[in-house]
Protein backbone atom coordinates (compact mmCIF):
# COMPACT_ATOMS: atom_id res chain seq x y z
CA UNK A 1 0.00 0.00 0.00
CA UNK A 2 1.15 3.37 -0.70
CA UNK A 3 0.38 6.01 1.75
CA UNK A 4 0.93 9.55 0.74
CA UNK A 5 0.11 12.87 3.13
CA UNK A 6 -1.63 15.85 2.19
CA UNK A 7 -0.93 19.08 4.78
CA UNK A 8 -1.42 22.87 4.98
CA UNK A 9 -1.75 25.28 7.32
CA UNK A 10 -4.51 26.80 9.18
CA UNK A 11 -7.05 28.23 6.92
CA UNK A 12 -4.86 27.23 3.67
CA UNK A 13 -7.67 24.92 1.92
CA UNK A 14 -6.70 21.95 2.88
CA UNK A 15 -10.30 20.46 3.74
CA UNK A 16 -11.20 22.07 -0.24
CA UNK A 17 -8.28 19.60 -1.66
CA UNK A 18 -8.54 16.46 0.97
CA UNK A 19 -12.54 17.02 -0.47
CA UNK A 20 -11.34 17.05 -4.07
CA UNK A 21 -9.20 14.05 -3.28
CA UNK A 22 -12.27 12.14 -2.24
CA UNK A 23 -14.40 13.37 -5.24
CA UNK A 24 -11.60 11.83 -7.47
CA UNK A 25 -11.71 8.11 -5.51
CA UNK A 26 -9.05 8.82 -3.20
CA UNK A 27 -9.39 7.18 0.43
CA UNK A 28 -8.59 9.96 2.68
CA UNK A 29 -7.94 9.28 6.13
CA UNK A 30 -8.44 12.36 8.28
CA UNK A 31 -6.18 13.05 11.44
CA UNK A 32 -8.61 15.69 12.80
CA UNK A 33 -11.52 13.12 12.41
CA UNK A 34 -9.69 10.66 14.04
CA UNK A 35 -8.52 12.94 16.98
CA UNK A 36 -12.05 13.75 17.63
CA UNK A 37 -12.81 10.00 17.46
CA UNK A 38 -10.18 9.10 20.36
CA UNK A 39 -11.75 11.95 22.80
CA UNK A 40 -15.66 10.47 22.12
CA UNK A 41 -17.48 9.94 25.89
CA UNK A 42 -16.32 6.91 27.48
CA UNK A 43 -12.99 6.62 25.84
CA UNK A 44 -9.87 6.07 27.65
CA UNK A 45 -8.83 9.37 25.74
CA UNK A 46 -11.67 11.47 26.70
CA UNK A 47 -10.48 10.58 30.46
CA UNK A 48 -7.32 11.40 30.19
CA UNK A 49 -7.92 14.93 29.02
CA UNK A 50 -10.12 15.66 31.49
CA UNK A 51 -7.71 14.56 34.35
CA UNK A 52 -5.34 17.03 32.72
CA UNK A 53 -7.21 19.48 31.79
CA UNK A 54 -10.35 20.06 34.69
CA UNK A 55 -13.11 22.22 33.23
CA UNK A 56 -12.65 20.94 29.38
CA UNK A 57 -16.16 18.88 29.58
CA UNK A 58 -19.62 20.03 28.71
CA UNK A 59 -22.20 19.83 30.30
CA UNK A 60 -23.18 17.16 28.27
CA UNK A 61 -19.88 14.88 28.94
CA UNK A 62 -18.42 15.85 25.76
CA UNK A 63 -14.92 17.61 25.38
CA UNK A 64 -15.33 21.51 24.94
CA UNK A 65 -13.58 21.97 22.32
CA UNK A 66 -13.59 25.80 22.55
CA UNK A 67 -12.73 26.32 26.31
CA UNK A 68 -9.73 23.59 25.76
CA UNK A 69 -8.61 25.40 22.42
CA UNK A 70 -8.44 28.50 24.76
CA UNK A 71 -5.81 26.79 27.03
CA UNK A 72 -3.50 25.29 24.44
CA UNK A 73 -2.95 27.83 21.81
CA UNK A 74 -1.97 30.36 24.40
CA UNK A 75 0.57 28.28 26.00
CA UNK A 76 2.98 26.06 24.64
CA UNK A 77 3.92 24.03 27.45
CA UNK A 78 0.22 23.06 27.48
CA UNK A 79 -0.47 22.33 23.71
CA UNK A 80 2.76 20.07 24.40
CA UNK A 81 0.83 18.37 26.83
CA UNK A 82 -2.71 17.71 25.03
CA UNK A 83 -0.43 16.50 21.67
CA UNK A 84 1.80 13.85 24.36
CA UNK A 85 -1.80 12.68 25.25
CA UNK A 86 -3.67 12.58 22.20
CA UNK A 87 -1.65 11.73 19.16
CA UNK A 88 -0.04 8.23 20.34
CA UNK A 89 -4.17 7.41 20.62
CA UNK A 90 -4.44 9.22 17.22
CA UNK A 91 -1.51 6.78 15.72
CA UNK A 92 -2.60 4.02 17.16
CA UNK A 93 -6.30 4.32 15.33
CA UNK A 94 -4.53 5.84 12.21
CA UNK A 95 -2.73 2.11 12.10
CA UNK A 96 -5.44 0.28 12.62
CA UNK A 97 -7.59 2.04 10.49
CA UNK A 98 -5.03 1.58 7.47
CA UNK A 99 -4.91 -2.06 8.42
CA UNK A 100 -8.63 -2.63 7.56
CA UNK A 101 -8.25 -0.99 4.35
CA UNK A 102 -5.61 -2.72 3.06
CA UNK A 103 -7.55 -5.83 4.26
CA UNK A 104 -9.91 -4.69 1.93
CA UNK A 105 -7.54 -4.55 -1.29
CA UNK A 106 -7.13 -0.84 -1.43
CA UNK A 107 -3.50 0.64 -2.83
CA UNK A 108 -3.14 4.41 -1.58
CA UNK A 109 -4.19 6.08 1.11
CA UNK A 110 -4.25 10.17 1.80
CA UNK A 111 -3.54 10.79 5.54
CA UNK A 112 -4.70 14.26 6.17
CA UNK A 113 -2.88 15.75 8.60
CA UNK A 114 -2.57 19.47 9.77
CA UNK A 115 0.69 19.15 11.75
CA UNK A 116 2.17 16.60 9.08
CA UNK A 117 5.80 17.70 9.04
CA UNK A 118 5.74 19.22 12.77
CA UNK A 119 5.45 15.93 13.83
CA UNK A 120 8.20 14.45 11.51
CA UNK A 121 5.60 12.57 9.39
CA UNK A 122 6.37 12.92 6.07
CA UNK A 123 9.33 10.79 6.31
CA UNK A 124 7.08 7.69 6.52
CA UNK A 125 5.12 8.73 3.08
CA UNK A 126 5.14 7.90 -0.45
CA UNK A 127 5.04 11.38 -0.96
CA UNK A 128 3.44 15.07 0.63
CA UNK A 129 0.78 17.70 -0.98
CA UNK A 130 1.66 20.99 0.72
CA UNK A 131 -1.69 23.34 0.81
CA UNK A 132 -0.37 26.44 0.24
CA UNK A 133 -0.95 30.10 -0.21
CA UNK A 134 0.22 33.48 0.84
CA UNK A 135 0.91 33.90 4.37
CA UNK A 136 -1.33 37.49 4.32
CA UNK A 137 -3.91 35.76 2.51
CA UNK A 138 -3.70 32.61 4.88
CA UNK A 139 -4.27 35.23 8.03
CA UNK A 140 -7.06 36.66 6.31
CA UNK A 141 -8.85 33.74 5.65
CA UNK A 142 -8.69 33.03 8.85
CA UNK A 143 -9.82 36.15 10.64
CA UNK A 144 -12.74 35.87 8.00
CA UNK A 145 -13.55 32.26 8.84
CA UNK A 146 -13.07 31.78 12.27
CA UNK A 147 -14.15 35.60 13.43
CA UNK A 148 -10.98 36.44 14.93
CA UNK A 149 -9.09 39.80 15.56
CA UNK A 150 -5.63 40.36 13.79
CA UNK A 151 -3.54 39.24 17.20
CA UNK A 152 -5.71 35.95 17.60
CA UNK A 153 -5.13 35.29 14.01
CA UNK A 154 -1.51 35.76 14.61
CA UNK A 155 -1.08 33.23 17.72
CA UNK A 156 -2.80 30.74 15.37
CA UNK A 157 -0.16 30.87 12.83
CA UNK A 158 2.34 30.92 14.93
CA UNK A 159 1.45 27.67 16.42
CA UNK A 160 2.17 26.24 13.37
CA UNK A 161 5.04 26.03 11.00
CA UNK A 162 4.75 28.60 8.54
CA UNK A 163 3.62 27.08 4.86
CA UNK A 164 7.01 28.24 3.28
CA UNK A 165 8.68 26.66 5.51
CA UNK A 166 7.22 23.41 4.73
CA UNK A 167 7.40 23.84 0.52
CA UNK A 168 10.59 21.84 1.01
CA UNK A 169 9.15 18.46 2.31
CA UNK A 170 6.25 19.07 -0.37
CA UNK A 171 6.58 16.09 -4.01
CA UNK A 172 3.66 18.12 -4.92
CA UNK A 173 2.62 22.02 -4.28
CA UNK A 174 -1.31 22.72 -4.72
CA UNK A 175 -1.63 26.66 -4.95
CA UNK A 176 -4.82 27.39 -3.62
CA UNK A 177 -4.62 31.22 -3.56
CA UNK A 178 -6.84 31.34 -7.13
CA UNK A 179 -9.80 30.28 -8.13
CA UNK A 180 -11.42 26.98 -7.36
CA UNK A 181 -11.32 26.04 -11.04
CA UNK A 182 -7.43 26.12 -10.96
CA UNK A 183 -7.06 24.64 -7.27
CA UNK A 184 -8.61 21.22 -9.13
CA UNK A 185 -6.70 21.33 -11.95
CA UNK A 186 -3.59 20.92 -9.60
CA UNK A 187 -5.61 18.48 -7.31
CA UNK A 188 -6.36 16.23 -10.62
CA UNK A 189 -2.57 16.59 -11.89
CA UNK A 190 -1.40 15.12 -7.96
CA UNK A 191 -3.97 12.59 -8.25
CA UNK A 192 -2.74 11.26 -11.59
CA UNK A 193 0.68 11.30 -10.25
CA UNK A 194 -0.34 9.05 -7.15
CA UNK A 195 -2.03 6.75 -9.70
CA UNK A 196 1.04 6.64 -11.88
CA UNK A 197 3.00 5.64 -8.59
CA UNK A 198 1.44 2.13 -8.67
Amino acid sequence: MRLYGLTGGIASGKSTVSTMLRELGAQVLDADVIAREVVEPGTPGLAAVAARFPGVLGPDGRLDRAKLGARVFADPTERAALNALVHPLVRQAFLEKVQALAAQGVERVVYDVPLLIEAGLQAGMDGVVLVWVPRPLQKARLMTRDGLDEAAAEARLAAQLPLDSKRPHATWIVDNSGELASTRAQVEQVWRAMLARG
